[in-house]
């Protein structure tokens, strides 16, 4: 699986969408793996959702869904320096309603200036629609249903 995502690397790195997510049920591997890289490649993963809480909590309430998006740009461009991908875990945090965030959309739009490898913490699921990245059930104030477009997944069910 390693080598995989390492071709998948090395092929997103040309596109305009940079964007990996590693999918797959709770248990399957997926921080592992991108621990695995982190490993092989020198890099560091990085913790978005720790890092983003550390910074929103020393705001007012009324302020954090304001600049919750630009607070994660700045993360993710702390590490920029490197051209090495960018490598992020716990992202829960950016499923949280009150903060107003589409967190595909988000990740995205980061991956535009460098490769981006996350962990996707919801599921894939095969639809007559298509493949849909989700995120909690439906009712759930957090919940997301996105269609992939643009996105690579490596799922880690296979």
């Amino acid at each position: 699986m390693l080598t995989r995502m390492s071709a998948l690397v090395d092929d997103v790195a040309s596109l305009q969408n940079k964007l990996i997510l590693l999918v797959g049920p709770p248990g399957c591997g997926k921080t592992a793996l991108l621990d695995a890289y982190a490993e092989h490649r020198g890099v560091e993963r990085r913790p978005l959702g720790s890092a983003l809480g550390r910074r929103l909590a020393a705001l007012p309430r009324t302020q954090r869904h304001l600049l919750a998006g630009s607070l994660l740009r700045e993360i993710a461009e702390t590490t920029r320096a490197t051209a090495s991908p960018l490598l992020v875990d716990n992202i829960e945090l950016l499923f949280d309603a009150s903060l107003k965030l589409n967190p595909l959309a988000l990740l995205k739009r980061l991956a535009q200036a460098r490769v981006i490898v996350a962990v996707w913490p919801g599921e894939l699921r095969h639809t007559e629609r298509g493949p849909r990245l989700t995120y909690a059930e439906p009712g759930h104030p957090e919940y997301r249903d996105d269609a992939l477009d643009g996105v690579v997944t490596l799922d880690l069910q296979d």
